[in-house]
């Protein structure tokens, strides 16, 4: 059991390693083209942070273990929202901005719902198994043209705007980090995704229990680090844009390209977990939107929410 352990914290060290080196390249690139910190956050960060579970979900599709593409992203989700969110809430308030209330919660939202949907096949009287295939995968990425098109917009209606809060790079430096970044990527995919698999079969456990957990919030360390910076330099608009882009990326861009590439059986008991990113996606609304911040009080309840899910994974 040591071999297959090692080579997934290996993995995930990769993957975190990789996603912050594409994170600063991207953000060093995005800075010198002038744009706007929320928009920085929601799509450059957000595409960065997010760039381990699109890797490893194209490697475990390409290996067909599609129940560890599943749970990572799925799982990476969740530990956005309850973990993540709840983490940094709770460490600082986080001021929330209109437009992540009336625009960017409200549509990660209604793309996890379509998500829901589109996987429940059996719901609405499908001879199949519930699985997400590639017409599933083509609306899913229609969802997500959408959330870029009102992004791009925004980006040129605000204008060029720089933030005095990202250290400049050299292009030098910039393909550095982005060549660099995506290799640790390929790489750390790859050990992570047949570290996890090897785990789970010496483990006797299902291979998605072990993506929704220990692989998922591997993958999602990157957010983590992301939101936490940003919380300590007082941009709650990327800590919380990186978050919410980033769910948003996960559903509508990997799960699409996941599915375009191989169909993804559901796995058992996976409608409960898109049902719990469901309630998550909408019980974040309101919080954000009493008193437009994210209290203390309120990431502690974030965080108990995280704590019930794992129970509830552990029981199941």
């Amino acid at each position: 059991m040591l071999a297959p352990l090692l080579l997934l914290v290996l993995g995930l060290a990769l993957l975190v390693a990789g996603g912050e080196w594409i994170v600063r390249g991207a953000v060093a690139l995005a800075d010198r083209l002038g744009v706007p910190p929320l928009v920085i956050g929601l799509t450059v960060v957000a595409f960065g942070t997010s760039a381990p579970e699109l890797v490893v979900n194209l490697i475990a599709a390409a290996s067909d273990a599609t129940s560890v593409g599943f749970g990572n992203v799925i799982g990476s989700n969740i530990a956005n929202v309850a973990l993540l969110l709840g983490a940094i809430s709770l460490y600082k308030p986080q001021s929330v901005s209109r437009s992540v209330v009336v625009r960017e919660i409200p549509m990660m939202t209604l793309i996890a719902i379509a998500a829901l949907v589109l996987a429940a096949d059996q719901w609405f009287g499908a001879a199949g198994p519930d699985q997400w295939g590639p017409a599933d995968g083509v609306v899913l990425l229609l969802f997500f043209s959408v959330f870029l098109f009102y992004l791009i917009s925004e980006s040129i209606a605000a204008g060029n705007q720089s933030t005095d809060e990202i250290t400049p790079l050299g292009w030098g430096w910039t393909l550095a980090y982005l060549i660099g970044g995506l290799a640790a990527l390929i790489g750390g995919g790859q050990a992570t995704v047949s570290g996890a698999v090897d785990l789970a079969g010496q483990l006797g456990v299902p291979e998605v229990i072990v993506s929704l957990t220990l692989v998922a919030v591997g993958t999602s360390l990157p957010e983590l680090a992301a939101s936490l910076a940003a919380a300590r330099r007082n941009q709650s608009d990327l800590a919380i844009g990186n978050i919410v882009g980033s769910n948003i990326f996960n559903t509508g861009f990997i799960l699409g390209i996941s599915a375009l590439a191989k169909p993804m059986d559901i796995p058992a008991y996976g409608l409960g977990d898109l049902l719990v990113t469901v309630a998550l996606s909408a019980a974040l609304l309101p919080l954000a939107a009493t008193g437009r911040q994210i209290a203390r009080w309120e990431g502690a309840l974030l965080l108990a929410g995280y704590g019930g899910y794992v129970a509830w994974l552990v029981v199941r």
